[in-house]
């Protein structure tokens, strides 16, 4: 089962979110916060595998409440979604930068939300397929203040997390390389673990910053 809380100041939102999540299996709604700091509290009390965090709220904006999460190695094993009107928002590159597992939209299809959900439960993050790429072209044309160190990386891990940054998927890599897609997800962990990455989303940021793509 997994468990799912929901922040969002919108009502209208939070009745869609609980209706679509309660008619499923394998979701379990255990919270709702209709602003940051009401998420950081329930989350905390709860510890979910999943969270829908909107970007805009009251009291605590959700990226504020991202990071206070995110720091707290008590929810390790949560996992952030952040739901957005717009499909390319300057925020969504923080929410990325700051740990979360991907974005989806507002008006996005309650099966691809469905979807999205599982997805990061299962540790991969997930961008909508129309702003993928151009979330990645974007932070590629950015300065970079600081890139990470690669120095602990074999070369495959390298072409590895060059191929994440560029928004393939396990199995893409898989036929890239000519490997098992079961090779490219243990290349993909280890790297992860050796550049402490929170999840796919995160080292997909690394990779651009340290220039792979």
């Amino acid at each position: 089962m997994i468990r799912v809380v929901i922040a969002d100041d919108q009502p209208l939102v939070r009745l869609g979110l609980r209706v679509l999540i309660e008619t499923e299996d394998d979701l379990d709604l255990v919270g709702e916060a209709e602003n940051g700091r009401a998420a950081v509290e329930i989350v905390r009390a709860t510890r979910p595998e999943v969270v829908l965090l909107d970007i805009r709220m009251p009291v605590l904006d959700g990226l504020a409440a991202l990071r206070m999460m995110v720091s707290d190695p008590q929810l390790a094993g949560t996992r952030f979604v952040m739901v957005t009107t717009f499909e390319v928002d300057e925020y969504v590159f923080e929410a990325l930068r700051g740990g979360a597992s991907g974005f989806v939209l507002k008006d996005t299809e309650p099966a691809d939300l469905l979807r999205a959900i599982r997805v990061v439960a299962a540790g991969e993050s997930l961008l909508s397929p129309t702003v993928t790429r151009l979330v990645i072209e974007t932070f590629a044309r950015r300065p970079v203040v600081r890139a990470p160190d690669l120095s602990g990386l074999t070369g495959r891990e390298r072409e590895v997390m060059s191929l994440v940054g560029q928004g393939m998927s396990n199995d893409e890599i898989a036929a890239q390389l000519v490997i098992s897609p079961a090779t490219a997800r243990t290349h993909v962990s280890r790297v992860m673990v050796k550049l402490a990455a929170r999840d796919r989303a995160q080292l997909a940021v690394l990779a651009n910053q340290a220039g792979l793509v």
